[in-house]
């Protein structure tokens, strides 16, 4: 089996295991915390009709431009996680929104052809394992002159919030796994030039890619929820057991210190803002 094939097992895996749950459970704090991204991709859609919101994880952000969109438009979510599509369901039915909701791979999915006119992610596009062969379907998924918005991550060293956890629980840690350089993940899309060299080649034009600097906060009292469940941190602790488990706690809630001000938690997250054209 090619590599190819195992990373995508390994993502499926990942995020209808460790990863979805720990989005499902801390899916308050990351929609507080992410509000910024979610209103700017959500100031985009005004003249759409029909909007694709790719790795829509609890539905935040599709239920946001579901509602830009009322009464003729539609929004519609795809993700490989089937924890938080549940959950993404489940919220569209309480607020009587329109959405439609599509368990599956949008590397793969049976779109419709050129059925979107505009394609949107809130950090869902870092982790195909062939974003070559991605972003050529989803091309082949939009109508012409559609826009193509993301936004992803740019590098580590410029988002030390993100890392700050392994850096502090490392000497308790030493199998914790290492960030994988270049594969699907969290900073893959870091380098500036990949992310045009991608998009180019799967098939987009008009491309567009500019750094952000967003200020992102969240309760202090979420805050050791928030580092017990997310990351590679927050993976490795839901298979912790006391008393390693607790001292792994203290040494990583410490490290956040510097990021506490009062009863909230704030920093700057470094991320490009993505804008191409279906052409």
């Amino acid at each position: 089996m090619s590599d190819t094939h195992r990373s995508h097992e390994d993502q499926e895996a990942l995020w209808n295991g460790p990863a979805g749950r720990a989005w499902v459970e801390a899916r308050d704090v990351l929609d507080g915390m992410f509000q910024p991204f979610e209103d700017r991709l959500t100031g985009e859609v005004a003249a759409s009709h029909r909007v694709l919101d790719v790795g829509c994880g609890t539905g935040s952000t599709t239920l946001a431009i579901a509602r830009k969109l009322l009464p003729t438009g539609r929004s519609v979510g795809i993700d490989l996680s089937a924890p938080q599509l549940a959950v993404a369901q489940a919220r569209a039915r309480q607020e009587g929104i329109a959405a439609d909701f599509i368990l599956g791979d949008a590397q793969t999915c049976a779109f419709a052809s050129a059925d979107f006119d505009l394609i949107v992610s809130r950090f869902g596009v870092m982790f195909f394992d062939d974003p070559v062969r991605a972003f050529s379907h989803l091309r082949r998924a939009a109508k012409d002159g559609a826009g193509l918005r993301f936004i992803a991550w740019r590098s580590g060293s410029e988002n030390p919030f993100m890392t700050t956890a392994e850096r502090a629980a490392a000497p308790l840690l030493p199998g914790l796994p290492a960030r994988r350089s270049g594969g699907p993940g969290q900073f893959a899309f870091e380098d500036r030039g990949r992310v045009q060299c991608i998009l180019e080649a799967g098939g987009w034009s008009g491309i567009d890619i500019q750094p952000i600097d967003v200020i992102c906060r969240f309760a202090e009292r979420d805050l050791t929820r928030y580092l017990t469940w997310l990351g590679p941190v927050g993976g490795v602790l839901q298979q912790t057991a006391e008393p390693l488990r607790g001292q792994v706690i203290e040494a990583v809630r410490a490290a956040f210190d510097r990021y506490v001000y009062g009863d909230e938690v704030r920093f700057t997250a470094a991320c490009w803002w993505v804008s191409a054209q279906a052409s």
